[in-house]
């Protein structure tokens, strides 16, 4: 006769090396020992206790519901793709080139009808805001040069129109003396 340690089941068959149950080693038993092993008994709770009343593992008011199922997240692939490239951005010109092109303007067609009195001074203030623009800014203005090409063609008009007044002044005074 076999018995199997865990469960205590007994086998009459002799060529059983493991349990049938639970799959441990059985022993020998010699033919004396086949009583039974003792059992255990546990008393069963009294029909007057309710489901909620029984003792359970966890303290009182400390249920917890279980939490839901949440898919594992997704692994994280080693490589990334770069950000796209930056646009290179053109600092604003616009009152360095507007300078620039009146003081061409007041060089040039200014003489007719005296336009470049209006122009050569608007070319004049442009370039010069432009300037402090350029220097508070550097990132974002830009068009130095231009601003600069505005500023001396302007006072270029004004230093050739104040010869001309000279001139003529010189040559009015200079023809009255007769």
């Amino acid at each position: 006769m076999r018995r199997c340690p865990t469960c205590n089941q007994e086998f009459a068959d002799e060529w059983l090396t493991f349990c049938t149950q639970d799959g441990t080693s059985l022993i020998d038993v010699p033919v004396s020992q086949t009583e039974p092993p003792p059992t255990l008994y546990s008393q069963a709770m009294p029909p007057s206790v309710s489901p909620t009343e029984q003792p359970t593992l966890d303290m009182p008011g400390k249920y917890s519901a279980p939490e839901p199922y949440r898919p594992p997240a997704p692994l994280a692939s080693g490589w990334t793709p770069p950000p796209p490239p930056r646009l290179p951005t053109q600092p604003q010109q616009g009152l360095a080139v507007a300078s620039f092109i009146l003081g061409i303007v007041s060089i040039t067609i200014g003489w007719c009808c005296s336009f470049g009195i209006l122009t050569a001074p608007v070319a004049l203030i442009l370039g010069i805001v432009a300037l402090v623009q350029i220097k508070n800014d550097p990132a974002r203005n830009g068009g130095k040069g231009f601003a600069i090409g505005g500023i001396v063609t302007s006072g270029l008009y004004f230093v050739v129109i104040g010869l001309i007044v000279l001139l003529y002044g010189i040559g009015f005074l200079l023809s009255g003396i007769r």
